[in-house]
């Protein structure tokens, strides 16, 4: 049969529609350009487990996260702080209590009263019942170890106390890794969370009344979740620990290609790329400092996240070419000890000039020694973290993460201390800060490259004395004007690059507030220019 002739209006509709599925596919072509595709996405494999990975190639400084915390509370091992807020606070009497159940905070009208990211009033209500087992054991003789572990609940209560009132996000929070099993083999672990929070709550606490249906394997489940998934964040002497909606998928690299940091008025993550990014290449952040040695960053590692890094600075003897870990050989004094397999933890280390062999137990004695020295020094002290430089100069190379520890202490002190004020240093002292920030950052560059926090901070303290060097030089003529110019290109650069990094953090911080200074100083040299 024939097909029917269209009609003049049919034709016209017709011709209509094929014009819109022509200029469709350029309209979306168009938006797409204007829009550019997400900056991530999520996988998933066995080693990782969910992970994110970059959708597109990405700019150092594109920011790929902002979220406000689904739980907050504070850190397990912190000094005691306020509920609301975080800030530090005393236990003795003259300290602010709440009314409704007693904790100390740091005033009355602390703004994080009755607010779901600090002193909710569930938990105020809680706590009230529970006094004699909660506030009244926080007093000034009470020992620091028990003060934390009861710190150490304040958390898991405000998850457990979601189970009631904010399913939705208790739901949330239980969708993240537990790593429930492999807890349940490190009998220490276990065993601690067993005694100081499960028994601690059920029996002592008689949780179980308040949320009917609770249960030991639950509780820890939200422990290990919390060991896994936590940030510890903190701003002008603050300091909590969070879990985030989707920040906790970043994976885990010691050398990774974003930087965090959060915004002191709501605690909310903010996470950048700190450099270039490929397409398809895995989106990191570092679950560990970034100035401490393989054998401790490893460990720690594994104690907290339950898993052994095997990132490239890990198996590389060296860091990087940074030898932050190198020890001297005190037979040969020339060659420079090393772990000789960095995958092993129990592996020995060796010179490299000289036969000479050091047994890892041996090594981590060694370190854990000078730590807690270095741990005994006000970081307000000059004169002794000088003498600390000068008393393990010969046992750990200059480049070693504990001396780059006190160096930096130093580099930030310099000039900001009752003695030390820049006026007051006299042009050795000028002289030592600077070098211990050129010594520190050639470290940085290595280890955190790129748009990070603590490149930015160093570059700010490092062209003070650079400017005051120069400066001093040409008042007593024994600096070219050539070589003037040399530092003053420089401090430029330095204060431009510092300036431009620190004000990515937020308003508010004190690094945001550096960076503004940065901006003005670099203002002010560029208008005498």
């Amino acid at each position: 049969m024939p097909a029917r002739k269209k009609t003049r209006r049919q034709q016209q509709q017709g011709r209509s529609r094929q014009r819109d599925t022509q200029e469709q596919p350029k309209a979306q072509q168009q938006q797409q350009q204007e829009e550019p595709a997400p900056a991530y996405r999520v996988e998933h494999s066995e080693l990782y487990g969910r992970y994110l990975v970059a959708n597109r190639a990405l700019p150092a400084g594109e920011q790929l996260i902002r979220e406000q915390p689904l739980a907050i509370g504070p850190c397990v091992s912190c000094e005691p702080v306020c509920l609301g807020c975080y800030q530090p606070v005393q236990l003795g009497p003259e300290q602010c209590r709440c009314k409704g159940c007693g904790w100390p905070l740091c005033a009355a009208d602390c703004r994080g009263l009755g607010q779901s990211s600090g002193h909710s009033r569930e938990e105020c209500e809680l706590y009230g019942r529970r006094r004699a087992q909660a506030a009244e054991l926080l007093k000034e003789s009470t020992s620091p170890d028990a003060v934390r572990d009861l710190y150490e609940l304040v958390l898991i209560v405000r998850i457990l106390l979601m189970r009631k009132h904010q399913p939705e996000k208790y739901a949330k929070v239980r969708l993240m890794e537990s790593h429930t099993e492999q807890r349940r083999e490190n009998l220490t672990l276990w065993q601690h969370y067993e005694k100081k929070v499960v028994q601690r709550l059920l029996h002592d606490w008689q949780l179980a009344q308040e949320l009917s249906g609770l249960e030991p394997a639950e509780m820890h489940e939200i422990c290990g979740i919390l060991d896994v998934n936590c940030f510890e964040i903190g701003q002008r002497g603050g300091k909590a620990r969070t879990l985030y909606p989707s920040a906790f998928l970043l994976a885990h690299d010691c050398r990774p290609n974003t930087s965090h940091t959060d915004d002191p008025l709501d605690y909310s993550i903010i996470l950048r790329t700190s450099r270039s990014v490929r397409e398809q290449e895995t989106l990191t952040l570092s679950y560990a400092y970034t100035l401490q040695g393989t054998l401790k960053r490893r460990t720690f590692i594994q104690g907290g996240k339950l898993f052994w890094c095997q990132c490239q600075r890990c198996a590389d003897p060296r860091e990087l070419g940074s030898d932050c870990s190198d020890l001297v050989c005190k037979i040969c004094r020339t060659g420079s000890i090393r772990a000789t397999e960095p995958l092993k933890q129990e592996a020995d280390w060796a010179c490299d000039r000289c036969a000479h062999r050091i047994e890892s137990v041996q090594v981590e004695r060694l370190l854990d020694h000078i730590n807690e020295d270095l741990e005994s020094i006000d970081v307000h002290d000059i004169p002794a973290l000088e003498n600390f430089l000068i008393r393990y100069r010969e046992v750990l190379r200059p480049n070693h993460y504990l001396l780059l520890s006190a160096k930096y202490s130093l580099c930030q002190i310099y000039g900001r201390v009752e003695g030390y004020l820049l006026p007051e240093l006299s042009p050795q002292d000028i002289e030592r800060k600077e070098r211990y920030c050129r010594e520190f950052l050639a470290v940085v560059d290595i280890l955190e490259p790129g748009l990070t926090r603590l490149r930015g901070l160093i570059m700010y303290e490092l062209h003070a004395p650079i400017m005051v060097l120069a400066q001093l030089g040409m008042q007593s003529g024994r600096m070219s004007r050539q070589e003037f110019q040399r530092r003053i290109k420089e401090v430029v650069r330095l204060l431009k690059e510092s300036a431009h990094i620190l004000q990515l953090e937020p308003p508010g911080s004190s690094e945001h507030e550096m960076g503004r200074a940065a901006a003005d100083a670099l203002a002010k040299i560029n208008a005498q220019l």
